[in-house]
């Protein structure tokens, strides 16, 4: 039991002097006699007051070592009782908390640490596959034992009216056993584009879950499958606008005049207003070399020798300001 403020001041009043009466407390310490009344039944019922000799009307304060060592101990019980629950519940919410992150692992981010892990991976979801199934494909060649484990499988994807889409390096056009295979998809009805450097390997199956290298660069090191909503999605906008700025298979490439080219003109833009490759990149979706490359072909055409010449000659022909 706690002792509120007016037990604790008669408490001290009776320290004092223990032949006060309800009265005599009352005044001294500006109570109503029924709180003063009250304040002694609580010190009687936590043993802070007893009885003086035989007559058990008349009490006196315990000293407070002796009387309040039984409040200690209460209060030392109850909080350890209250450190067991708050013990318990901390227990409870770590063993919650790991199995959550375990469900989350489970079903948004999975490692498959081997080839052949992938592979199977990719076999189950190709089988599974509704929709559509679309990969970017770095690189200038794909292995033959991939080509043959796929192909079965995108010709029965296909007969169950399942798209695929698929983005090449156009540097894979020097090997021929990929370049045989682009066509073959093509032929069957799937669809390929080309664009010059493709920024990574990627596969998104009906965009719901996708698979990307583990190492950057290093598919012999496994994959991440992703399957948060919020991941996938942010990796199918990569993946449609990789694809809009694709050409289409079998198509020649279009080259757009520098001058006259909207992107060139935004990329004009950007970087006579101080924009660096990179970030001139970034914003138009592009890669850093197709930035160099329009960059460099503009500089050749207006025979300017540095990127302040490219962009006074820029200028004065207007081409900072024009729209189509």
């Amino acid at each position: 039991m706690d002792l509120d403020d007016d037990a604790a001041a008669v408490y001290r009043a009776m320290l004092d002097d223990h032949t006060q009466t309800v009265a005599d407390l009352a005044i001294a310490l500006s109570l109503s006699r029924p709180r003063v009344r009250k304040a002694l039944d609580t010190l009687a019922d936590t043993a802070l007051l007893q009885p003086a000799g035989a007559d058990p009307m008349v009490l006196v304060p315990t000293p407070p070592r002796v009387g309040m060592a039984r409040l200690v101990a209460e209060a030392e019980v109850a909080l350890a009782a209250q450190a067991r629950r708050v013990a318990a519940v901390r227990s409870l919410m770590e063993t919650m908390a790991a199995e959550h992150d375990a469900h989350l692992h489970r079903e948004a981010l999975v490692h498959h640490r081997t080839v052949e892990a992938v592979r199977d991976r990719l076999q189950e979801l190709a089988l599974a596959a509704r929709t559509e199934c679309v990969s970017l494909n770095p690189g200038r060649a794909h292995k033959p034992d991939a080509m043959a484990a796929s192909k079965p499988l995108n010709q029965l994807a296909l007969e169950r009216g399942v798209a695929i889409r698929a983005v090449y390096q156009d540097s894979f056009r020097h090997d021929a056993a990929t370049l045989d295979y682009a066509r073959w998809l093509t032929e069957i009805g799937g669809q390929a584009r080309t664009m010059p450097e493709v920024p990574m390997l990627l596969v998104v199956v009906d965009r719901e879950v996708a698979l990307l290298p583990r190492v950057v660069g290093d598919p012999s090191q496994g994959a991440i499958e992703v399957r948060s909503p919020a991941l996938v999605a942010a990796l199918v906008d990569h993946v449609e606008m990789v694809w809009l700025l694709a050409e289409p298979f079998g198509e020649a490439r279009r080259r757009e005049a520098p001058l006259t080219s909207a992107t060139s003109r935004q990329l004009l833009q950007m970087l006579a207003s101080g924009a660096t490759d990179e970030s001139a990149a970034r914003r138009l979706g592009l890669s850093t070399r197709t930035v160099r490359r329009l960059m460099s072909d503009f500089m050749t055409q207006t025979g300017a020798t540095s990127r302040f010449q490219a962009g006074v000659e820029a200028a004065r022909r207007g081409l900072l300001d024009a729209r189509d």
